[in-house]
């Protein structure tokens, strides 16, 4: 009867030990998230309606769109970029949690104008950036871009869509 009881413990014990083994963990392969032309955007310099910059944009005005954004992406081009745009003027916080590359965000006013921009925000960074002013789209696009346009407050956009 002794034997039997360490038997059956024995028997036990090691079907808890099989149990608590590790599992393998499986690798999801998730296709990368490619840019969608959607339209064109364009920014003139304010005083004298110079080009400053055309690029390719990507819009987000869905809750979904607007809550993901660039997350998850690798990188985009440089005439590329993310127009969101919101039902009306009010000021808006954005993040970078999960999103991989550097960006500057360009916050126009209802009339198309640039009202404000962040440069610089860094991957993964989860400090708020405000538009500092109630606007109704803002503009992602690679970092740098806003210092390469030499963008100021007041300079002019137009979109148009695909």
């Amino acid at each position: 009867m002794r034997n039997f009881k360490f038997a059956l413990l024995l028997l036990v014990g090691l079907g808890c030990l099989q149990s608590c083994k590790e599992e393998t963990k499986k690798v999801l392969k998730t296709e990368p998230i490619e840019f969608k032309k959607e339209g064109e955007l364009s920014i003139y310099r304010q005083k004298v309606d110079t080009l400053i910059a055309n690029i390719n944009i990507e819009i987000a005005e869905t809750d979904y769109e607007t809550e993901t954004g660039l997350m998850y992406r690798k990188g985009m081009a440089e005439d590329q970029g993310m127009l969101f745009i919101f039902p009306g003027a009010r000021l808006h916080n954005f993040y970078m949690k999960n999103t991989e590359f550097p960006l500057d965000l360009i916050f126009i006013n209802e009339n198309l104008a640039v009202a404000s921009f962040a440069e610089n925000a860094k991957p993964f960074d989860e400090t708020s950036l405000s538009s500092e002013v109630p606007v109704k789209y803002v503009l992602e696009v690679n970092a740098g871009l806003a210092q390469k346009w030499s963008l100021q407050v007041g300079d002019r956009v137009e979109f148009t869509r695909r």
